[in-house]
């Protein structure tokens, strides 16, 4: 009997079972509502983390959001901190790198590294333009060897000809190398005279040197052809019309005569804070008296061998040649100087700067010298071409593509190159480039083009050169005419070329300042002559005209 259960036991346990089975069938649908009963722990746990995020913490459920860019990025208060990834299973084969690539720890892109500036080298040890500087001390070279030659020529021509040679040599030096002599210590006297005269009173030296020159060429010309020969003839000739086109030269540039003035008076004020700064002038006038003195004896020994007109000519040229190489050995010199003040406020050693102008910008100076009167000489002759531009004229109709085609070579080599020749040790070429880049990004183009300064210092020289000719024509047609034509060219030569590189220095001074201040505008020795320029430019309210063109006909 104990073995069988009492009916009510049995009764009990078949009620637990349907309670259990529908409880079963209940859990689903509470499952599906939310609700609490037949709830799994791992889901109850999840409910209650987001329930109180919910009622307590919405803040903090605001700080962590994923960034769309990169998931593994999480923005917390405006900060970037990159989420660590779990660990992949090595792999190897292309596919594993690749997800290994992939997994790395990436750089934030909201996290600029900000680049460094290029270090720019002031003390440039490299040699620039090496091939002109090889071909200037060959031409050195040669051109020493050959008026010691000459001049041995000479000598021996009057120790040992025959009486005819003698004669002419004895003439020669009586007639023709004093007047000589006396024209160079002239044209440095007058050098020294104009520079001071420049840096003591640089607005009213603009105007005087713009009409000075004009007046004396007038009166050179007139004085050769009052002489009645037809050599001075011809020569006065050129003088007069070329005094004709300064005449008008002057007119036309009367606008830009007080801006000019300007930047003279601006770009000269440092030259007082370094009282050296007028020696490498000094040197560079010492050195072409000399070599001018010694370059006479071999004109007259060219006299006494082979092709005496071929042989003076080849020596005027490479007089010319060292002069222009004296001149832009000075302007770097200066322009170094310079610069290093307005860009670093440096006081440099003027004697070290120019050992660095005759031995490592030695070849750019040798360079610029070649090709930069050429240029500008043709790109002067291109403006006059439009000047004289018409509609109807055919022989007129390319005047606008050789003015584009020297513009465009003018860009490659211009005088403002020699400030970054001397400042970074730059090719020639390159440093026309960048300095002409320079003037584009800061509008100062027009500004840079209008510049007359190099027109001053090309006509001090002009003035210097015709009272030369004034004085030493006068000598030569009392004592011996038939030298005058001869003496008349060969003083205005000398008188040019020492004046030219006496102003080596204001002119250095100018580039200096446009340059800069390209590099610079906002430096602090720099004031608002350059800015207020521009700024009545923009407003139409100064119009500069660099190439002036005839007005076009109506046609009727």
């Amino acid at each position: 009997m104990g073995t069988f259960q009492p009916a009510e036991e049995r009764e009990m346990d078949r009620r637990k079972e349907e309670e259990r089975e529908e409880n079963g069938s209940k859990l689903p649908e509470d499952l599906e509502k939310g609700g609490r009963v037949g709830v799994l722990p791992e889901q109850a746990m999840e409910r209650d983390i987001k329930n109180t995020n919910n009622q307590g913490d919405m803040h903090a459920a605001m700080l962590h959001r994923l960034n769309p860019t990169n998931p593994l990025r999480i923005i917390l208060n405006g900060g970037v901190r990159v989420a660590t990834p779990p660990p992949q299973p090595s792999s190897s084969g292309p596919s594993g790198h690749h997800r290994h690539q992939h997994h790395q720890s990436p750089v934030p892109r909201s996290i600029s590294t900000p680049q460094q500036p290029a270090v720019i080298n002031l003390n440039s040890k490299a040699y620039t333009d090496k091939v002109y500087l090889f071909l200037f001390v060959l031409h050195l070279i040669l051109a020493v060897g050959l008026v010691g030659f000459l001049v041995f020529k000479g000598i021996h021509g009057l120790l040992y000809a025959s009486e005819s040679i003698k004669r002419k040599e004895r003439m020669v030096l009586q007639y023709f190398l004093p007047q000589v002599e006396v024209a160079s210590l002239l044209s440095i006297s007058l050098a020294f005279a104009w520079q001071k005269a420049v840096r003591l009173w640089p607005k009213f030296m603009v105007h005087f040197i713009l009409w000075c020159s004009f007046a004396m060429s007038l009166s050179a010309g007139i004085l050769l052809v009052c002489f009645q020969m037809p050599a001075t003839e011809g020569v006065g000739v050129c003088f007069l019309v070329f005094a004709i086109g300064n005449g008008l030269y002057a007119c036309w540039v009367s606008q830009r005569i007080g801006f000019c003035s300007k930047v003279f008076i601006k770009s000269l004020e440092p030259v007082e804070k370094f009282p050296d700064l007028n020696q490498p002038t000094y040197w560079m006038l010492g050195a072409g008296f000399l070599w001018m003195s010694i370059w006479i004896l071999a004109v007259i020994g060219a006299l006494n061998f082979s092709f005496p007109p071929l042989t003076i000519i080849v020596l005027v040229l490479s007089l010319a040649w060292t002069a222009e190489v004296m001149r832009n050995v000075a302007n770097i010199t200066v322009s170094r100087v310079i610069s290093l003040y307005y860009l670093r406020g440096m006081q440099s050693n003027t004697q070290f700067c120019l050992q660095r102008a005759l031995t490592r910008n030695l070849g750019s100076a040798s360079l610029g010298s070649l090709f930069v009167p050429t240029i500008e000489a043709l790109r002067i002759l291109a403006r006059g071409l439009n000047l004289l531009e018409g509609e109807d004229e055919f022989m007129f109709s390319c005047a606008h593509c050789c003015l584009h085609v020297m513009n465009s070579i003018f860009r490659r080599g211009n005088s403002w190159a020699f400030v970054q020749i001397a400042s970074y040790g730059r090719d020639f070429v390159r440093a026309s480039q960048d300095t002409w880049k320079l003037f584009e990004m800061n509008d100062m183009v027009p500004i840079v083009d209008s510049d007359i300064t190099s027109s001053i210092c090309f006509l001090t020289g002009v003035c210097s050169g015709s009272i030369c000719v004034i004085v030493i024509s006068s000598w030569t047609f009392t004592v011996h005419r038939g030298f005058t034509a001869t003496i008349s060219l060969l003083s205005f030569l000398v008188g040019y070329l020492m004046t030219r590189i006496a102003m080596a220095l204001p002119h250095a001074c100018v580039s200096c300042y446009y340059v800069c201040y390209a590099e610079n505008p906002e430096g602090q020795l720099f004031d608002g002559t350059i800015k207020d320029r521009q700024t009545l430019l923009k407003l139409n309210r100064e119009v500069v005209t660099t190439t002036p063109r005839m007005p076009h006909q109506s046609k009727t």
